[in-house]
This record gives C-alpha cells, structure tokens and sequence, in this order.
C-alpha cells in the first residue's frame, strides 16, 4: 500500500506542493509546522553591492515595495521556485544553484561576486562574510504549535523535509520514528532529524521537485 507523504513547508508553498503530490494520484498531509511572516525592514544603497543572494522565496513574497530600490542588482538564487518568484517581481536572475546555499556562494565568488546582499530569514544559515557584504532579515518564520493528535497523523507516512528548522521541529513532535521515512532535501538536513526513522534518504538535486520524486520512491 503507498503511503501518505506529510508536506511540513510553511505555507504559501505547502499547499503547492501537496497540490503537486495529489495531482500525481498520492495522498498528502497537509501539515506546516512553520508561519512565515513578514517583518519591517529597509533597503540598503544599492550601490554598495554587486549582486542579490536569495535562498528561499519567501523573501519576495514577504519583500514588499522595498524590493524595488534592488531591482538593479542581479540575482543569483537557490532553487528553480526562488528564482522564479524574484523574475515575476522583476529582478534579473543569473544563475540558479540546485545544492544548497553554501554551494550557490561559491558558485557566485567563481563568478566573480565581492559585495553580496543576501535578502534572508530571521532564521538562516548564511552570515555576513566572504562574499556577504550585509544580511537583511526581511521575513520570520514561526513554529505553529502542534497538537498531539495531529503529530501522530504522521505515523507510517513519508515526511518531506526542506530545512534544517523544520528537521529539528519535527524531532520535537511526540509521533513514532520507527514508522516514519524521511525525505529530506539534504544530509545536513537528515542529519538535523536525528536518528530513530524508519529509513532516511535525500534527492540527487537539493530541489523541490527532486525531493517529491524521492518521496514517491520512499511511498511507493
């Protein structure tokens, strides 16, 4: 019998994503443990950086008109959803990295990148450095409280998990490991689940559409 695969991501994206799974004939619970919220911020001059670093898309949809002082300064974007949502605000992406934020920065320094913005989360894993001239926190990301009842809804499904945050939030949950798989986007993010599930296993691209593909796999 195919499991059900639990979608954790924050929304706007959790309904997407369980939309996507439901379309190919599986079951989705629907299940954010995080809240994204946006938060005030202003943006810097321009001119003091030579490119935007984006890591999830939230940052444009929770960006607001201050986005538009950046649209000079091209993009370069973890994932295909990322750069995606910067091209409909108008920004110019020019390039898309499928591994990771650690693996986009190099990229971007090859590429000849010095002063970096990096538009981020409360929460992230990039810091001022390097390439990195300035993070700006443009939008927070909140555990939603879970209910004991919904947690074990999890049981015997496969999870998809997209960070490392929402890795460690799903630790904290009372359901039982042993039943349940993991697809998680990366190994610091398996490695961030802990140990105890049933089985672990990460997409050969750090994508959302790799990550469902493993998913399936996992279900099926």
């Amino acid at each position: 019998m195919t499991r059900p695969i639990a979608v954790l991501r924050p929304e706007p994206g959790n309904r997407v994503t369980a939309a996507a799974i439901e379309a190919a004939g599986r079951i989705a619970i629907r299940l954010p443990l995080f809240e994204t919220r946006s938060v005030a911020w202003a943006a810097p001059d321009p001119a003091r950086f030579d490119s935007v670093i984006l890591t999830s898309a939230n940052a444009i949809r929770h960006g607001g008109a201050h986005l538009d002082r950046l649209l000079g300064l091209p993009v370069h974007a973890v994932g295909e959803v990322t750069a995606e949502a910067a091209r409909r605000y108008g920004m110019g992406v020019v390039a898309v990295g499928d591994s990771g934020a650690a693996m986009l920065l190099e990229r971007a320094e090859a590429a000849g990148v010095r002063r970096a913005l990096h538009l981020a989360g409360r929460d992230r894993s990039i810091a001022e450095g390097g390439i990195v001239a300035a993070v700006v926190t443009v939008y927070s990301s909140d555990a939603l409280p879970i209910a004991h009842v919904m947690a074990e809804r999890l049981n015997g499904s496969v999870a998809m998990v997209q960070s490392a945050r929402a890795a460690a939030r799903l630790r904290e949950l009372a359901l039982d490991r042993s039943t349940v798989m993991l697809a998680a986007i990366s190994s610091a993010v398996a490695e961030a689940a802990g140990s105890g599930w049933e089985r672990v296993k990460t997409p050969a691209a750090a994508s959302t559409e790799a990550l469902i593909g493993t998913a399936f796999a996992l279900a099926d």
